[in-house]
């Protein structure tokens, strides 16, 4: 098999960091048994996401919290899977948590850490910190890249991590608007990518979780009571050759403008623009 099999989760969570904690470690069970090397979850899975199951981080035991990590990282080590976590990441009080996925290596080391850079309205105003970094990480090969929920609304984002040569962007989400999957799917599309969405299995969510192509297709979705979808990523696969092999560096060389400045004219029909 060439490429790299991912898996990615679709579980409930609820408010208390043990019982997540403990559908975390089921499901990596389940993704290292499908020879999956990366395991991906959604916003705020361990701790709970802000708004939905945290009024007030006073009520969070950061000690459970912080004892299921460890338990996780074990178990990262002990399976051989990567795992990307969502989580609330405290800091010193006072100091708002940030909004993170905690990046867990294969021999479960904590090797990174992504916080949320784009917070809602009322995540920056009541419950998180702001991070101000983009993460990447390799995996056999193939460059990972991280972001979290509504940051699906700032290209500049998809676009920055196009420059650093990632090539699956992993989208964690707790909850998602009717657009979202379009969204998704076109930051993979323009930046010929993969992206993979991973979203909590919700009564009325409209994003399916599941590997957006580098030609903006979904090739895998968690469906009805799923709570994980395998999928492989493949920069050999012949059907995404024009995306990736001519697509993708061709804008980026069209991106930095030399080309075109190299093609420059002086003609007073180019700079007179109402002439006729």
């Amino acid at each position: 098999m060439t490429g790299i099999r991912t898996a990615i989760a679709r579980p409930t969570i609820t408010a208390d960091p043990a019982a997540n904690g403990k559908k975390v470690r089921s499901l990596m069970r389940k993704a290292a048994a499908g020879r999956a090397r990366l395991v991906q979850f959604p916003e705020g899975m361990l701790s709970g996401y802000a708004k939905a199951q945290i009024a007030d981080w006073a009520d969070v035991d950061w000690r459970l919290v912080r004892a299921e990590l460890e338990e996780i990282m074990a178990l990262a080590g002990e399976l051989g899977v990567w795992v990307v976590l969502g989580s609330a990441h405290p800091l010193t009080p006072p100091n708002r948590p940030h909004n993170s996925l905690y990046v867990i290596s294969d021999t479960g080391a904590l090797v990174d850490r992504y916080d949320k850079r784009y917070c809602s309205h009322t995540e920056i105003t009541h419950f998180y910190s702001p991070g101000f970094e983009p993460v990447v990480f390799d995996v056999d090969g193939y460059r990972f890249g991280t972001l979290i929920c509504i940051e699906v609304n700032f290209p500049q984002l998809f676009a920055q991590y196009e420059r650093l040569g990632v090539e699956c962007l992993l989208l964690s989400t707790y909850g998602a608007d009717d657009s979202f999957e379009t969204k998704a799917a076109a930051h993979a599309a323009i930046n010929c990518y993969w992206v993979a969405v991973s979203v909590p299995a919700l009564p009325d969510e409209p994003t399916p979780a599941g590997l957006i192509t580098p030609a903006g297709l979904y090739t895998t979705q968690a469906a009805g009571p799923a709570e994980l979808t395998f999928a492989t990523i493949d920069r050999q696969d012949p059907a995404l050759s024009t995306a990736l092999r001519h697509a993708r560096p061709w804008r980026a060389t069209a991106a930095k403008g030399d080309l075109y400045r190299a093609h420059a004219v002086t003609d007073p029909r180019s700079t007179n623009r109402t002439a006729l």
